[in-house]
């Protein structure tokens, strides 16, 4: 009887072998060869699973992008009652921040991908996708933790600060990968949160 082959898991496979080539020797690193190579592929067998390397590449950062989403906060459209929604806003920040060694791992590879998005419109148009609604979830939370609070707050500038502090987070663990700064950065959280929702 022949093998089944899950070829949804080879390509989830590839994927993670292009991440990991990326991550240790930057984007050229990860040639059609070489992922072919690490995967355990024969020579042009990747084209089975993916037309080219901007396949991968797309693959790649979209993959990336889903695991600073992990619990799937970007496409929830129950809003949390008040009494719930700090606690939520808190976890979801703890999720989009690097604060473990795998979103520290996670966010280079992405910065990684980002200088090849910014000549490549398909994948500035993902990154820009997920942004809105990264930045429509962090709104919503925002509103909820304050219930009935009527004073005029720019929720749409809150969410892009904590937004660009995470990252910035990134950024900085782009040289920093040992994660020396995640006590600060879970600081920064408390902080953050205590002032937009007004517990100040």
């Amino acid at each position: 009887m022949p093998k089944i082959i899950d070829h949804d898991e080879r390509r989830r496979e590839i994927v993670e072998v292009a991440k990991r080539l990326i991550l240790e020797g930057g984007f050229e690193a990860a040639t059609m060869r070489s992922i072919a190579a690490e995967a355990g592929f024969a020579n042009g067998a990747l084209k089975h699973y993916f037309p080219g390397k901007e396949s991968i590449v797309a693959a790649t950062f979209e993959s990336v992008l889903a695991e600073m989403d992990t619990e799937g906060w970007l496409d929830r459209t129950e809003q949390p009652v008040e009494t719930e929604a700090v606690e939520k806003l808190r976890e979801r920040l703890n999720l989009s921040m690097p604060l473990t060694e795998y979103s520290i791992s996670a966010g280079r590879v992405l910065l990684v991908l980002w200088d090849h998005a910014a000549s490549n419109p398909e994948l500035a148009d993902t990154y820009r996708r997920f942004f809105r609604r990264w930045q429509d979830s962090t709104i919503a939370l925002l509103r909820s933790s304050r219930g009935d609070d009527t004073s005029e707050i720019d929720y749409r500038a809150l969410a892009l600060e904590i937004m660009s502090i995470t990252i910035g987070a990134n950024v900085v663990n782009l040289m920093h990968p040992d994660g020396e700064h995640i006590q600060t950065y879970r600081s920064i959280i408390e902080s953050y949160i205590n002032r937009a929702t007004g517990q100040d």
